[in-house]
């Protein structure tokens, strides 16, 4: 498998202006309707997250020929396949499900510190193949005005193949993205930000699929057991738990009834006093 340059396609992304500095405030006078408008036609890239999920109903309202395309692989939980499975429904549109072996990717199983760069590359290579198959030319992902370009490297791997990101575009942030899908009637309003499984390993540790199942069937548990936003992070053979602000005084309430939650899947359990958020 390719680990290289994505799957070359034509594009009309040149239209749009890409800067190197800050663009959180995005082309001022633009929305989502006028951007569609110009862009009649485009391929998103679904999570069925917050900001992809806003997209997708935007682009179903405003443009004139839409396609979803979700890419399922070892760092995606079930729970949020199902999650954008129902919002495609919600929002009358196809979902397109396109598979890849991420594992098989060297650059990526390796887990460097610029994992993301190649695993954009696959992931966003297979989109714009299948896209430009149904004859689409614009790709665009989820990325808001919140979002912090820095350094990068997934969004380094986006700029690379012009895939456009009309949020960050039309300036819109994590919160007004919020009030918006609410004002929509998208269940995803409130849904907690969810980074994919192979960030809860450290950098350098080698991504394998059974520490990818571990951490997604801990996290399952926690959720049932409901929690909300938090996260499940492998130190060596131990989970380290962490918790926001809100659930931390619960789990250290609760943390023997935890460390037994969890005993299938991890020997150790470590709460993390660091909060999230």
């Amino acid at each position: 498998m390719c680990c290289g340059s994505p799957f070359p396609v034509k594009t009309t992304c040149e239209a749009w202006p890409r800067t190197t500095t800050d663009e959180r405030m995005g082309f001022p006078g633009m929305d989502l309707k006028a951007f569609f408008e110009q862009t009649p036609e485009c391929a998103i890239a679904f999570s069925g997250g917050v900001d992809s999920s806003y997209l997708l109903y935007e682009a179903v309202r405003y443009a004139k020929r839409v396609q979803a395309y979700y890419m399922k692989t070892a760092f995606q939980p079930e729970f949020e396949f199902q999650d954008a499975l129902e919002i495609a429904k919600y929002c009358g549109v196809e979902m397109k499900v396109l598979q890849a072996d991420i594992l098989a990717v060297d650059t990526v199983a390796a887990n460097p510190s610029d994992r993301c760069y190649f695993c954009k590359q696959q992931i966003f290579g297979r989109i714009l193949a299948a896209a430009a198959e149904d004859g689409f030319t614009v790709i665009c992902d989820g990325t808001n005005a919140s979002d912090d370009a820095g350094d990068r490297p997934g969004m380094r791997a986006l700029q690379e193949m012009k895939v456009l990101s009309p949020l960050r575009i039309c300036g819109l942030t994590k919160s007004r993205i919020r009030e918006l899908s609410r004002e929509c009637g998208l269940a995803t309003w409130d849904k907690p930000a969810y980074a994919c499984l192979a960030t809860r390993i450290p950098t350098g540790t080698r991504i394998t699929a059974e520490t990818l199942q571990r951490v997604e069937a801990a996290e399952g548990a926690l959720m049932r057991a409901g929690y909300k936003d938090f996260r499940v992070r492998v130190l060596g053979e131990a989970a380290r738990l962490q918790f926001t602000k809100n659930d931390f005084a619960r789990a250290a309430a609760e943390r023997e009834e935890i460390r037994t939650l969890l005993l299938p899947w991890f020997d150790t359990v470590l709460l993390d006093t660091a909060l999230r958020g």
